[in-house]
């Protein structure tokens, strides 16, 4: 089976993707968000306590199901930049990039050796367990892995054009919900918009993807009118408690479907 690239579908697309974040360590989540329509998951490993196992198992199923599979890391420390890659993730989010100097840092991590430090791996799922050509390994890891930053700092989003010119990034994200935390402003002020313009534009001019998250699908759609290219909208865990919620409130107020 041919899996395209999330790089590749969003150089494709003439619309928005849109994806949501995966909390959840079961495969038949996974069912159901490809048949409600989604582009993409996000598996956060950075908010849920998911294992490595259980993310490989997730990468997998969400691409044969036809869905690009994106892993927010942990934090930027984290040893398991190769092992992900190696399981076919389709690129990798690094929470709480903060200045130029993490951005290269992180994306080195991602990028093979000697330019950065990914050792070779074929032999690993992304390698197709050995049967995948050298030339398209190296050429696959290079050009359709989604290395992507999230900025999620105040003063990181003042200075961007340098964290955008980072050798080897190819997206960047904004973090809205810790960029009011750490600046102490709600998401409408002004200022903090400014900043999203700035980080918009240094995107643009360069043809890199942006994207953000969103808390429901009316936001999610604002979101892709003022530019962003993917967006996650809620997540699984808040989806199915929402959902279940609704039916309870129902049945405790003696309503029909």
């Amino acid at each position: 089976m041919i899996h395209e690239s999330f790089v590749q579908r969003l150089k494709n697309a003439e619309r928005c993707l849109f994806g949501t974040w995966v909390k959840l360590p079961t495969l038949e989540t996974l069912e159901l968000l490809a048949r409600a329509g989604f582009d993409f998951v996000a598996i956060d490993t950075e908010h849920a306590p998911l294992s490595l196992e259980s993310v490989y198992r997730l990468i997998a199923h969400s691409q044969a199901l036809g869905m690009s599979a994106l892993v927010r890391i942990p934090d930027q420390d984290t040893n398991d930049y190769q092992r992900l890659l190696d399981s076919g993730a389709d690129g990798l989010m690094v929470p709480r990039v903060r200045n130029r100097a993490e951005a290269e840092r992180a994306i080195g991590r991602m990028v093979f050796s000697p330019v950065g430090q990914r050792g070779l791996g074929i032999t690993s799922r992304a390698g197709r367990w050995g049967m995948m050509p050298l030339s398209d390994y190296l050429r696959t890891g290079s050009e359709e892995v989604l290395r992507c930053v999230q900025l999620e700092d105040r003063q990181v989003l003042e200075d961007v054009e340098g964290v955008l010119d980072v050798p080897g990034l190819n997206a960047a994200f904004l973090g809205m919900g810790d960029l009011q935390l750490t600046s102490g402003l709600p998401a409408s002020h002004p200022e903090l918009q400014s900043l999203v313009d700035r980080l918009l534009a240094g995107c643009a001019r360069r043809s890199l993807p942006c994207g953000a998250a969103a808390q429901d699908a009316a936001a999610a759609l604002k979101a892709a009118e003022r530019g962003f290219k993917f967006v996650m909208v809620s997540n699984d865990a808040m989806m199915f408690g929402k959902a279940a919620c609704a039916v309870g409130q129902q049945l405790k107020g003696g309503e029909t479907a």
